[in-house]
């Protein structure tokens, strides 16, 4: 069934007329991209063109869809906004609250035990407002999207860095915080500054042991994790229409970890099957219809050059499969001898003690059949995985299918662990030990997306690695980082010397997709009946206080925290078990930057208070400063905010009374959301300016009361020994963004709008 049909075919029914138009205007061939941007103008049809990486713009994205996780901030302010029901197609997804630990069904009954009080909220609240409810265990969010509601030449926005998965189908997808999300819902423009545009052409053909993974996590090694700023990244080529569409959908998804605003692929016959596969041939009619429109002008991919601000050019042919990590996603090294080297080197855990499959990113039937081919031959050929192995199903339908056809049958004989069809371990949703802050020194492979330090499984000391599912495989058989499955060899229980095969499987199920009970809880037509109840004793769930404007004149605000180095928002506001909070600010404000490394001391969560003069964890010494009406402010290096959508990591400073964030470069989302939230967000004009903040600073704002689009802002950094040192700020903020600012946030210009 294709959900939201009349709203499609309404899209592409303005789409060829906006698309000509948009040409006339620009005097030029267009991306897919920016086709797909100027078709979904807030003002409908195009009137001027846009500057890239300049011009902020207002569009209309058609749907919006959130996680449990962030759902639970992005309703709880949509509840302030004083509207009756969405105002385009939403839908909540409840797979975040779920830890993997012993199984599918027991954790999941778990889950239900812990968190029903906030599934209940999610669920009412869904039907009250016309919002699509998905259950838990219903599936990863990015999967369910990419099976039932992304198309070919659509845009939508997701409280998720990891909405960019629908741009496998051909979508511009973006993560955004709650608070944008919320302006949508509520029938506002969703604004964006006009992206650069990044073109990467597939040459050659994947086989053997190269996936679709391979190919973002060498594009990853290419342009690091701050690479995409700024961009969206189209894929085009031969190499591109030879790809299965959830291959399409895994390269789209680690798109978020090079900071790209969002990544595509134009619309082709593999796109085509996976909507008809999955029971969307209407969508695929319609797409048909208008087809070159679904796909940039053939001039732009003639000649990319001409028409993109980079282009990178990989050949599949000789792609080898990669590993990339630890720590980082963008560290890529080839299977085998190169880990080796560079394991020995930097004393990275050889040993390999968990494999583990799924999460948003790969857990698709064509990856669960793949992986199931290099578990076969393990155990055809005597072979015992010497890691442990985890399989993370992408969504019910993937699970039933994948059952029904014999695949996970096959993972188990292997003794692997099915867990819940929800993310588990790769946002750190994985009851791995009791005691992970002083856990073991280790190295774990997975397909997921992130691998940052303590992101899995809250031990600072797992070495976590990234890397297609069927690499995964091998690899927790080998038991070994370096095995290379395409050279090397295994010895059998017989003592035999044997071989892995390369992996086969199929793009989609041969006898079909098949579910009983999807999950899925659509609204009632008219909610207004529906009754919401937040229990004030609750410590999962809080009603929001709108935020008080900071004014234009701060003084004396002090240093909280230098941040040194990576400072990502799994550092500002950590996930694992901090999930259980995230419907409750001031609850989950006391992990605000408890991982955030101190310059002055290199320790995380263990700053000067300027008051006492003693160190302490810096949720509290912040909480002392605000019980004393004192505002701060946080410092911070390149790609401040890296990472995960999670608009915590703006709401926990604002609320505890961070007035501005003050760093080299920001990420986008977290740039964003901390403007939405009334805050200061600035960047140093002279980023060695950096170096002169000192431990015991206090900050005078000089020229706040004349903020204004362009202009930098002057601050007066004074010393503890009485010398001063006068720094220049620059910001973002375009006019609207300013008001945000002045009424002290996104949502309180709404409430005002709307009274």
């Amino acid at each position: 069934m294709a959900f939201d049909i009349d709203m499609i075919k309404n899209v592409y029914a303005n789409m060829a007329k906006r698309i000509d138009k948009a040409r006339e205007i620009t005097g030029k061939p267009l991306t897919l991209a920016e086709k797909i941007l100027y078709a979904h103008l807030w003002d409908g049809e195009p009137t001027q063109a846009y500057k890239r990486s300049v011009d902020y713009v207002n569009f209309s994205p058609d749907r919006i869809a959130c996680q449990d996780a962030t759902a639970q901030m992005a309703l709880l302010q949509f509840m302030q906004a004083g509207k009756d029901k969405v105002a385009v197609p939403t839908t909540v997804h409840c797979d975040h609250l779920i830890q993997a630990k012993i199984g599918a069904d027991k954790d999941l009954q778990t889950a239900l035990n812990t968190s029903n009080e906030v599934f209940n909220f999610l669920e009412s609240v869904s039907n009250k407002y016309g919002i699509g409810f998905w259950k838990p265990g219903a599936g990863i969010i990015h999967q369910v999207v990419l099976e039932n509601y992304a198309f070919p030449g659509g845009m939508m926005i997701g409280t998720d860095s990891h909405t960019v998965n629908a741009g496998g189908l051909g979508m511009v997808a973006i993560g955004v915080g709650g608070a944008d999300a919320v302006d949508v819902m509520a029938g506002m423009p969703w604004e964006l500054k006009f992206p650069k545009m990044i073109g990467v052409k597939l040459t050659g053909k994947l086989s053997g042991w190269t996936a679709p993974k391979d190919v973002i996590l060498k594009v990853a090694g290419i342009l690091t994790v701050k690479g995409g700023t700024g961009a969206i990244v189209e894929y085009f080529g031969e190499g591109a229409k030879a790809m299965s569409c959830t291959g399409k959908g895994t390269i789209c998804n680690m798109g978020a970890e090079i900071g790209a605003t969002t990544s595509t692929f134009g619309y082709d016959e593999s796109m085509e099957r996976y909507l008809r596969a999955t029971d969307r041939s209407e969508v695929a009619d319609a797409a048909n219809e208008i087809k070159d429109y679904l796909t940039a002008d053939p001039e732009v991919y003639a000649n990319p050059e001409q028409y993109f601000d980079e282009v990178i050019e990989i050949n599949l042919d000789e792609l080898k499969p990669h590993l990339n990590g630890p720590f980082t996603p963008d560290l890529a090294t080839e299977v085998g001898s190169g880990m080796t080297e560079k394991a020995k080197a930097n004393d990275w855990p050889l040993q390999v003690e968990w494999g583990l499959i799924g999460s948003c990113t790969n857990s698709s039937y064509e990856d669960l059949s793949r992986a199931a081919s290099i578990a076969q031959q393990a155990i055809d050929k005597g072979l015992k995985t010497k890691a442990e192995f985890g399989i993370n199903p992408g969504s019910e339908q993937v699970r039933y299918t994948a059952d029904r056809d014999g695949i996970l049958d096959v993972f188990e004989n292997l003794d692997a662990k099915i867990f819940t069809n929800a993310c588990g371990p790769c946002i750190g949703q994985w009851g791995r030990y009791e005691d992970p802050k002083n856990a073991p020194k280790n190295t774990i492979v997975h397909s997921f997306n992130r691998n940052f330090a303590k992101r899995a499984d809250g031990n600072p000391n797992t070495h976590a690695f990234v890397a297609s599912p069927e690499m995964v495989a091998a690899i927790a058989i080998s038991g070994r980082l370096d095995f290379n499955p395409i050279t090397d060899t295994l010895i059998n229980e017989n003592g035999e010397e044997v071989k892995l095969d390369e992996p086969t499987g199929w793009e989609l199920p041969p006898k079909g997709f098949a579910v009983e009970e999807a999950g899925y809880i659509a609204p009632k037509a008219n909610g207004s009946s529906v009754e919401v109840v937040v229990d004030p004793n609750s410590d999962r769930l809080e009603l929001l206080t709108p935020f008080t404007p900071l004014g234009n004149k701060i003084e004396g605000a002090k240093l909280l925290i230098k941040a040194h180095g990576k400072c990502t928002t799994d550092h500002i506001s950590m996930a694992g078990p901090w999930l259980r909070y995230r419907g409750h600010l001031d609850n989950i404000s006391n992990n605000m930057l408890i991982g955030a490394v101190n310059a002055f001391n290199m320790k995380t969560n263990f700053v000067k208070s300027q008051l006492t003069g003693e160190y302490d964890a810096v949720p509290k010494v912040q909480r002392e400063y605000k019980a004393k009406g004192i505002k701060t402010v946080v410092v911070g290096d390149h790609n401040y905010g890296e990472g995960s959508s999670r608009e915590h990591a703006a709401m926990e400073p604002r609320h505890l009374g961070v007035a501005a964030v003050i760093v080299k470069s920001f990420a986008r989302i977290h740039e964003t959301n901390l403007k939405k939230q009334g805050m200061l967000g600035l960047t140093f004009a002279n980023e060695a300016d950096y170096d002169l903040i000192q431990e015991d600073d206090t900050f005078n704002f000089l020229d706040l009361d004349k903020f204004a689009p362009g202009k930098p802002l002057t601050i007066e950094v004074v010393h503890a020994d009485g010398s001063k040192d006068t720094i220049v700020v620059n910001h973002t903020y375009n006019e609207g963004q300013i008001e945000w600012f002045k009424e002290g946030s996104a949502l309180n210009l709404i409430k005002k709008q709307n009274a």
